[in-house]
Parts: structure tokens; sequence; C-alpha cells
């Protein structure tokens, strides 16, 4: 009972505190999708900063590697949480764009602030995906990382990790785009995939894993590669969606 009322009392401030930046962001949409998607991100990440203290959660970063965050990655991250997408806005504080599901554009005034911030793709549709593929080479084009979950969706298998899709890792060969791996680790627990009313306060971990260049690999190589680098962390840190640990 206390989860569900703490949860609940989380979803009041989330409102809140997005129509609290929701003008600022309707003005920001008129400065076009790249200054204007930057200035959106930026009171997105002035949101999260507001929300995540609201809500007594603190994020950790731990870094095996070094990370220069001027530098141009593809990022990418498991996904295992609906606090997934809150926690990258809150980690990544220079202007990024993520790559996420389309359908979260129908929730009012979060799908639009969602619209603006993020690059939207309809896995379903081949012509939007490939639309959305032209739009992230743009961006990066312009020095802007590009944020991607390969899973594609929450991972509900025990395993360290869903397979990946092939879209983060074309783009990153066909850019020569440098990939980040980063994990979540403990979005699971403060907030499971399976019930938006099982929020709770406590510590998120995030951790930097090497860099991996791509120069000299194809794109199921580069895949793999991260992949293994992934799962090999989630094992090593008792990440706790992993059921046979």
């Amino acid at each position: 009972m206390l989860r569900f009322l703490f949860s609940i009392y989380a979803a009041i401030i989330f409102v809140a505190t997005m129509l609290l930046i929701f003008p600022f962001v309707v003005i920001a949409s008129f400065f076009g999708r790249i200054r204007g998607g930057n200035m959106i991100y930026r009171l997105c990440v002035f949101w999260a900063d507001l929300w995540f203290a609201a809500v007594f959660i603190s994020v950790r970063k731990k870094m095996e590697a070094p990370f220069d965050p001027d530098k141009k990655h593809i990022i990418v991250a498991n996904h295992i949480s609906y606090l997934d997408i809150p926690m990258l806005v809150k980690v990544f504080r220079k202007p990024l764009r993520p790559l996420g599901k389309i359908e979260m554009t129908r929730i009012p005034v979060f799908g639009f602030i969602y619209k603006y911030a993020i690059v939207t793709v309809d896995r379903s549709d081949a012509r939007h995906r490939a639309l959305s593929l032209r739009l992230l080479r743009s961006i990066l084009s312009k020095g802007i990382s590009i944020f991607v979950f390969p899973e594609g969706t929450f991972n509900e298998t025990g395993a360290p990790l869903k397979s990946f899709y092939n879209g983060a890792f074309k783009l990153a060969v066909e850019t020569q785009t440098p990939v980040q791996p980063v994990l979540f680790l403990d979005t699971f627990v403060r907030m499971h995939y399976g019930s938006i009313f099982s929020l709770n306060p406590g510590k998120c971990r995030v951790v930097y894993l090497k860099e991996i260049a791509v120069e000299g690999l194809a794109v199921e190589a580069l895949k793999e590669k991260v992949f293994e680098q992934m799962k090999d962390a989630a094992i090593r840190h008792n990440a706790p969606w992993i059921s046979n640990l």
C-alpha cells in the first residue's frame, strides 16, 4: 500500500513538473528540430532534476572507462523499466536525441514534449524506420549524440539482455560513430516493468562501460561485441533482473 501511495505522489509530481516546463517547450518548438530540440532537451534535464529530487531517487555514476561528454557517440543502454527514459535525461546532461517508440506521443502533454525531444520510430512500419534512420544520420552530422535502447522493449526474459536490433549498429558503422555502452542497474528495482505503481525511493546506479570503436567492424560483429560487453558487465554487477543469479 505504501508503494502504491508513493507512486501516486510521484505521478502527481511528474505531471505538475511537466506542466511547469510545458509553456517553454511550446516556445522552443518554434526554433526548429536542432536548436529547438536542444532547448527542449535542456528543459527536460531541468525537469528530471526536479522530479528525481522530489521522489528521493539519487543517481550514482560508476566509470569503468573514461567518458568524454563532448564527444559524439551512439549511446546504448539496457531497457528494463519505465524509469529508464527519465533516467537517461538525468544522466546525460548535454543535448542528445534518444530513439523512442512513436506510441508515447499519444500521451497528453508528455507526448508533445516527447515528440520534440526524441526521434520517434514505428518498428512495425519499414518506411517509418527508414525515415527515422535518415533523421538520426542528420542529427549525428550536427555533432549531436544519439541514445538507443537496442533491445527495443523491456527485457522480461530473466536473462542479462534481450537480443539486439540492428539499427543502432548499422547507424554506427555507416557514420563511423563510436558506440558508448551503459548499464542502468537499479531502475528495475526502483520501478518494476510489471507495474507503474511499483516506484520506490533509493539509489539508481549507471555504469559507463568501455567505448567501442567501429573501424573495421561489420554491423553483426559490432552488435555482438557490444552485446557481450554489456552482458558480461550485467553479470559482473549482479544485475537484479537476472533470474539465475
